[in-house]
């Protein structure tokens, strides 16, 4: 009477004797098998248990027979609307607490299992770095770029403008009388994020309030580019608010009158500045901070602020009252306020952030030449050096050396403006000329490239033409090479604000002109608020400038040189250069309009009265996960057609 024999995995079948070929023998049934010696054998099967597959805690996909130690199914994925996939888990319930195992089907199996399917949403979501906490998020008011960047997604204006292409926002079209002096734009029915209508009453509300002077809107300056009527007389407290030239005709209806045709003018319209916001919510609140409460703030963009945690994050989620919701694939935005720009680094190398706006700078070197997730752009505007031509400020160009063409032409040319840039290691773009690329002309065409035969180069190329230019200006002056190189360097200084960008920068240009044209300059700095009075006074030799555009149009640029622009430090005069730009200005023939710009760029080339150096630019990292998104000329970035995928 043997007791059953135990095997791991396995069921005792009962005995076997190979010699008298019985089998499945119960030895309680059989006290004797003969005489004779015998040997048993024992039978065994293996042990089944039950795998149990649920799609959620109810619903069961299948139910398989799984042997002791293997598994010989291969369930099918199962399906979950609003999910994903995430494995397959064993839950363990402790004391109230949840433990859970993947299993990914290399399972040695002991005992009948549960298996749950674990889902995550399907939701996109978009993992972005701004950087400096936004102080404000209120369209009209704000003047910082990080919080336009994030106003850029809460709101749209009239337009939106992507990759210099102008797209229908909250106007679904818009057409310009003969005479370029009234634009009338036609409103799509379109919701405010609280589901109420969005009129071109809203529009008029919000634009006059940026113009007003008892808001103080860091803004309120852009007005004078519209050319809106009674728009500056307005923000300067000399007009009436019902003079300026903005009318709702009907709901959905805006017309606009200008002084002069203005061809930029709707283009102008994607800046966050002229974006809507809703008035009883505004005059609700005792100031800008309604814009950053997420139980408060009502906007009409493609995303909605839900939270806004102060010197931490803030979340955006896509707005369902957009117009074009079903064109917006992310779902949440959560944004957050790194200052670090190691730390945000770090955090996009490790796959925790999606999108940062700065790198370290001994990063921006290598992630140029290897990184294809590392962007410079180059913005809307140009470094450049002003020669002082009105050193008596007498309004008229008669004096002093830098009135001399060729030698102001020998400076510009003897400078490497690549080795500039490459030592600045920003990732600038080294300037040939003073327009810098992104404005499209009435064709299409980049201005920066059709003007391309105006241009100097960047490099060392024309550094021998830059000697004759300066021998040839040291004759037209009345002096020898010698005594010109020793007039400038014992009266001329190059003047820059305290900086130790600047501070490089003009030590290299001194030493470019050295080497190449025999003088060494005298370099002076002062504090910004001390040099910009300075350099408005006019009281310097050459001085250093920066101009950034607002608006997509050349002009932007080019008409600070003209002769009545506060912003002329070069003191520049030229009758025929005005003209031209008042012509552009006025004309209502949009091909006019660049074809005069064209002749004004050619004679301020010419004439010289500054020195590019380079083309400011635009630094950001976007993980190739994250596809379809848009940036402005202007800088600000667009996530309203974006999307992010993970790699398998």
């Amino acid at each position: 009477m043997p007791d059953d024999p135990e095997k791991e995995g396995h069921n005792f079948m009962g005995w076997y004797n190979e010699a008298l070929n019985i089998s499945y023998i119960a030895m309680d049934d059989v006290y004797t098998m003969g005489s004779s010696e015998s040997t048993f054998y024992a039978l065994w099967e293996p042990k089944v248990y039950e795998v149990i597959l649920y799609v959620d805690d109810e619903v069961i996909l299948e139910t398989q027979s799984v042997e002791y130690l293997s598994l010989t199914i291969e369930p099918s994925i199962p399906e979950r609307e609003g999910y994903i996939f995430d494995g397959w888990y064993v839950y363990i319930w402790d004391f109230e607490e949840h433990v859970s195992f993947e299993y990914d089907f290399a399972l040695e199996v002991t005992e009948d299992i549960r298996l749950h399917a674990e889902w995550r949403s399907n939701e996109v979501v978009l993992n972005w770095n701004i950087g400096s906490e936004p102080y404000m998020l209120d369209p009209g008011m704000n003047g910082s770029s990080d919080g336009g960047d994030v106003i850029n997604q809460l709101f749209e204006g009239l337009v939106r403008e992507i990759e210099g292409i102008v797209y229908p926002g909250v106007a679904e079209s818009w057409e310009t009388s003969s005479d370029g002096l009234t634009i009338t734009f036609h409103l799509r029915e379109s919701l405010w994020s609280d589901g109420t209508s969005l009129t071109a009453h809203d529009f008029v509300y919000s634009w006059l309030r940026g113009m007003n002077p008892e808001t103080m809107s860091e803004y309120s300056w852009i007005w004078e580019y519209t050319n809106i009527v009674g728009a500056m007389a307005f923000v300067n407290g000399e007009g009436l608010e019902s003079e300026v030239g903005i009318e709702a005709i009907d709901e959905y209806t805006l017309e606009v009158t200008l002084i002069n045709p203005t061809p930029y003018f709707v283009s102008m319209m994607s800046f966050y500045h002229f974006m809507p916001v809703k008035q009883d919510v505004v005059e609700l609140a005792s100031d800008f901070y309604w814009s950053l409460d997420p139980d408060i703030i009502i906007s009409n963009g493609p995303f909605v602020l839900t939270e806004f945690y102060y010197g931490s994050n803030l979340t955006l989620e896509k707005n369902d009252n957009y117009w074009s919701k079903e064109t917006v694939d992310i779902d949440i935005i959560n944004g957050h306020f790194i200052n670090n720009d190691y730390t945000a680094y770090a955090m996009f190398i490790g796959g925790e952030l999606d999108v940062i706006p700065n790198v370290p700078f001994n990063e921006i070197q290598n992630l140029l030449v290897n990184s294809d997730e590392f962007y410079s752009f180059p913005l809307l505007g140009t470094y450049y050096y002003s020669f002082n031509m009105d050193p008596d400020g007498n309004g008229i160009n008669d004096e002093g050396i830098w009135m001399n063409q060729n030698l102001r032409l020998a400076l510009s040319y003897s400078i490497n403006r690549d080795l500039i840039t490459k030592l600045l290691g920003y990732g600038f773009m080294a300037s040939t000329g003073f327009v810098s690329p992104g404005f499209l002309d009435d064709e299409g065409h980049d201005f920066y490239t059709q003007s391309s035969s105006l241009h100097f180069s960047t490099d060392d190329s024309m550094y021998e033409e830059a000697v004759i230019l300066f021998a040839t200006a040291a004759t037209e002056l009345g002096m020898t090479v010698t005594e010109l190189q020793t007039y400038i360097t014992n009266n001329e200084e190059l003047l820059y604000n305290i900086s130790e960008g600047h501070k490089l920068i003009s030590e290299m240009v001194q030493a470019m002109w050295a080497e190449n044209l025999g003088f060494t300059i005298s370099l002076a700095n002062q504090e910004w608020a001390i040099f910009q009075a300075t350099r408005s006074a006019g009281d310097f030799s050459i001085a250093r400038g920066g101009w950034l555009t607002d608006f997509m149009d050349p002009s932007g640029l080019i008409t600070i040189f003209s002769s009545n622009n506060h912003y002329n430090d070069p003191n520049y005069y030229n009758d025929v250069y005005d003209q031209l730009l008042r012509d552009a200005q006025s004309t209502t023939d949009v091909a006019e309009h660049f074809d005069l710009l064209y002749q004004a760029y050619e004679i301020l080339m010419e004439d010289m009265p500054v020195i590019p150096l380079y083309h400011y630019s635009d630094t950001i990292m976007i993980s190739n996960d994250v596809t379809g998104w848009g940036r402005s000329v202007l800088g600000s970035l667009d996530f309203s057609r974006a999307t992010v995928t993970e790699e398998e």
